[in-house]
């Protein structure tokens, strides 16, 4: 929103939300190309955005957020219980991103500060394209030498993510409730009531649902009994 602000272009927090998930170039792509803001930006500018204003916003973007990024870096509540929980049953875990890999590194040093190392993590840099294609999944699972597909659980909040982890052949968790589709911090869920947060849980809900979604969660905390029910359809022949 701050990038679109400085090019006299104002976004609201569901514009800027819409695309998440995808390599942060072709975020603003995006957002650029949504009807609504191509016209402001034609209004602003007396002509279309150029390839040249893309570079220049996603500059900006980078360094605005690697400004950020370790205020916002906290792991979710959960995720450790679930990362022990998984690592008990013999699991690797990797991660993908839309971010780049100077962005990636600085979560990553957060993440170990509070306990966590992913085996494997991939950016867009690492790959020929990022999601919606498959790339950075199959990447991760080539490092962790994990296969076959039907073997791996593909955990995201976005509606890329789920195209990720469908386009890689493997089984898709969508996250609501801490996720990019409620869009909300804990504080701002926890002053909801409870009424408006189930309308918003049962939108995002359908959404991920409609997106391809295998199963749909509120929080990484729920994982496991997915995994047991992902193995059980395993066990009896079902594939992703």
């Amino acid at each position: 929103m701050e990038v679109f602000r400085r090019h006299d272009v104002r976004i609201t927090m569901a514009q800027a939300r819409e695309p998440m998930g995808v390599h942060k170039r072709d975020h603003i792509v995006a957002i650029l190309a949504m009807p609504v803001v191509a016209a402001q930006w034609r209004e602003r500018h007396d002509r279309d955005a150029n390839e040249a204003d893309i570079s220049s916003m996603y500059d900006e973007l980078v360094e605005l957020q690697l400004a950020c990024l370790r205020d916002f870096a906290k792991l979710i509540p959960g995720t450790l219980d679930t990362i022990a929980a998984c690592r008990e049953r013999g699991l690797k875990i990797g991660s993908t991103t839309g971010y780049n890999r100077e962005m990636l590194n600085v979560l990553l040093e957060e993440a170990r500060h509070q306990m966590f190392s992913p085996d494997a993590a991939l950016c867009v840099d690492d790959v020929p394209s990022g999601r919606p294609d498959p790339y950075m999944a199959q990447r991760a699972a080539i490092e962790m030498r994990v296969y076959p597909p039907e073997a791996i659980v593909k955990v995201g909040d976005t509606v890329p993510d789920i195209d990720e982890g469908r386009n890689a052949g493997m089984w898709t968790v969508a996250v609501t409730k801490t996720g990019n589709e409620l869009g909300l911090s804990e504080a701002d869920v926890a002053a909801l009531t409870g009424d408006e947060l189930t309308r918003r849980l049962a939108a995002a809900e359908d959404k991920l649902a409609a997106a391809g979604a295998h199963y749909v969660i509120e929080g990484v905390g729920d994982l496991m009994p997915v995994l047991d029910q992902i193995e059980a359809r395993l066990s009896a022949g079902e594939r992703p």
